[in-house]
């Protein structure tokens, strides 16, 4: 499977599931929902209001010395990984992830520590790649697509688009040969163009691609009272909950034609040389193996995160009060991820699943996704249903014949990448004979 790209929703199976030889992931957040810009459909810059009006949004030295001790000792797998993100995290200034390194650097033996920055890319400079790449920092980039579609919803605080700001950044990536993957936002006006996005990465050289799904409710009663302008996590066993959602969100159907799209060009000329994440996870779905993502596995509970202040909460969609589970500074890793978990929290992702998903003939590649988006209710009018459970349905019922394929061909030592000479006729496999 090729790598992946870095954030919230994209957490490695083995922090999903609730065994004790597995680790467990934690995205930082060293500024805080602090942000250089103003995206429209940003669910993170409102949490600013969930802290003081004083608040110093920058993460402390003690807290990042807690932070990075505890996760080492708490990590039971060989490799820790660190996921750096925001709002901005580049805001926090190079000379925080200089100390981050030093910090980091007394456990490189008995660890094998990594890094990943999930950015906008607006502040990068040559100074900022250097280091990158010298400290072998994974680095995720938020791009829309090309300009006009980029520009739609991802806008300085001056009300300008980011495009030209990103793309310097994405060419000082690649000048410096940084490794880096493109998170692409998907929301309602960019779902209308899937071969325009598609097309816009593969001529700017980027070889591995993670299309995100926009998604959010308009306030209820909670929310509005607590200063938000937008609504939090589903409550999934409620009957009756706030089910209209944002201007921008994307439509269900629509989320799913705009997958399909970008598969049926892939496959006919991009496997093995594009890495569309959502196509791998689907893959890896369709051959047994647990989801490498949290959104797609049976259960979750074990990806928290770490604020600026060293408060932790059960997910980065979870950064709400009575998802709290302590601060690094006083409580472990370990006691905060077992308390979550206790909780139900993880396990309710499974458990709450309406009959219709149960039943559902794509179950295991979807499983009911994240559970902040599960707030509609199934045709029997069960709670419960992810709201993009049509666009989910169609694409994986869609692709299934390829998936078939690919796998006959990598269960018979071929590359996947055969299945572009298939599809130029009727889908058949042509095996080499036993000899």
């Amino acid at each position: 499977m090729a790598r992946e790209t870095i954030n919230a929703e994209n957490v490695t199976a083995d922090a999903c599931t609730d065994n004790p030889v597995q680790g467990i992931h934690v995205v930082a957040k060293p500024m805080g929902p602090v942000c250089n810009l103003v995206c429209e459909y940003c669910f993170y810059l409102e949490k600013k209001m969930l802290f003081g009006p004083n608040e110093n949004f920058r993460m402390s030295d003690e807290v990042l010395s807690a932070f990075v001790k505890d996760y080492v000792k708490s990590q039971p797998t060989p490799v820790v990984e660190f996921v750096w993100q925001g709002g901005e995290p580049t805001l926090a200034g190079l000379d925080f992830f200089k100390q981050v390194v030093r910090q980091q650097k007394p456990y490189t033996k008995e660890k094998t520590i990594k890094n990943a920055l999930q950015t906008n890319g607006t502040l990068l400079t040559d100074e900022w790649c250097a280091f990158l790449k010298k400290n072998n920092f994974m680095v995720g980039i938020s791009l829309d697509g090309p300009k006009d579609i980029h520009d739609t919803y991802r806008r300085d605080r001056a009300g300008h688009g980011t495009f030209d700001a990103v793309m310097r950044g994405l060419k000082l990536l690649q000048k410096h040969g940084v490794e880096y993957n493109v998170l692409a936002c998907v929301a309602r006006e960019t779902a209308k163009r899937p071969l325009d996005v598609y097309s816009f990465f593969k001529s700017e050289g980027i070889e591995f691609i993670q299309f995100a799904p926009v998604i959010e409710r308009l306030p209820d009663e909670t929310s509005i009272r607590s200063g938000l302008r937008l609504a939090g996590p589903a409550a999934l066993k409620e009957e009756e909950q706030q089910v209209q959602v944002t201007d921008w969100t994307v439509l269900p159907e629509e989320y799913g034609d705009f997958l399909i799209s970008v598969y049926e060009d892939w496959v006919r000329h991009d496997v093995g040389s594009i890495f569309v994440m959502n196509f791998e996870w689907a893959l890896n779905a369709w051959i047994g193996n647990p989801s490498p993502v949290c959104i797609h596995a049976q259960q979750c509970g074990r990806a928290v995160v770490i604020e600026h202040n060293g408060d932790v909460y059960a997910c980065d969609h979870f950064v709400y009060q009575p998802y709290k589970l302590g601060n690094i500074v006083n409580d472990t890793l370990t006691g905060m991820v077992k308390k979550s978990l206790h909780t139900g929290f993880g396990i309710m992702k499974e458990t709450a699943l309406p009959q219709w998903c149960r039943d559902c003939e794509v179950l295991k590649a979807c499983r009911g996704g994240c559970p902040k988006h599960r707030f509609l209710k199934s045709p029997p009018g069960e709670p419960g249903l992810h709201y993009l459970c049509e666009g989910y349905r169609k694409f994986f019922l869609h692709i299934r014949k390829y998936l078939k394929a690919i796998t006959t061909l990598l269960e018979n030592g071929l590359p996947a990448s055969h299945v572009m000479e298939a599809v130029k006729g009727p889908l058949v496999i042509q095996l080499p004979e036993l000899k």
